[in-house]
């Protein structure tokens, strides 16, 4: 079961988001101070995301994703945000937040973020992935061709890793927008993917109009073949 850290002093808000994240499966462990929260932290406990409200009455979630990051962990992390402090998240994202969720929001749509985040934290698990001429370096974000390195926007890389990371086995469409969909402006719509294929096969297929890699399993998605 997936295990969240929940930091949040608004006491209605935590009756309410233990009992929906329960009933949706996770494990929540519900901190209600920033001293609280490093705390647990600094003791090691084990935590598959941390989901942090921004303001709390001894500091931020700013507080607690920095000393996080600074340990050298790289746990998932969103921040709740009320919407006047939507504009400070630009700096919660820099210093190394995934994502973030204005309150107030639909339970459905947090849970639907948290199974995005931990998605493609396990897609990046492994450092180096090797499938037939291809090589992707998720450590240094790098993918190569029979040693030739490939020119790949940042959208570009996340679907190549995606369908890579599931080699053999088909990706929905909508697998793929909800994998894609980005916080930060990037937002992909159909359309927009069916670009980011033409695109990606033009860069790895020998021949893109009869691509023998990035294959279309038509009404489904799409499946990478080594």
């Amino acid at each position: 079961m997936t295990k969240i850290l929940l930091l949040e002093d608004d006491i209605s808000l935590i009756d309410g988001l233990e009992y929906a994240l329960r009933k949706n499966g996770f494990d929540i462990e519900t901190i209600r101070t920033v001293s609280g929260a490093i705390e647990r932290m600094r003791l090691s406990v084990e935590y598959d995301l941390l989901l942090l409200d921004v303001t709390l009455p001894d500091g931020t979630g700013f507080d607690v994703c920095e000393k996080v990051r600074a340990a050298g962990s790289q746990i998932p992390i969103i921040f709740l945000t009320a919407a006047d402090e939507e504009v400070n998240v630009i700096r919660g994202l820099d210093i190394g937040g995934d994502d973030y969720i204005t309150k107030p929001f639909k339970i459905g749509e947090l849970c639907s973020r948290i199974r995005a985040l931990l998605r493609r934290t396990q897609y990046n698990a492994k450092p180096l992935v090797y499938s037939g001429h291809l090589s992707m370096d998720f450590a240094e974000s790098r993918v190569t061709m029979d040693g030739t390195p490939v020119e790949l926007t940042r959208a570009e890389y996340r679907l190549l890793s995606l369908l890579v990371r599931n080699t053999d086995r088909i990706v929905t469409r909508d697998a793929i927008l909800e994998a894609l969909w980005d916080n930060t402006g990037d937002f992909v719509d159909d359309n927009t993917l069916s670009v980011y294929i033409r695109r990606l096969r033009e860069k790895i297929e020998p021949d893109p109009s009869q691509p023998r890699h990035l294959m279309t399993v038509r009404g489904f998605g799409y499946r990478w073949v080594p």
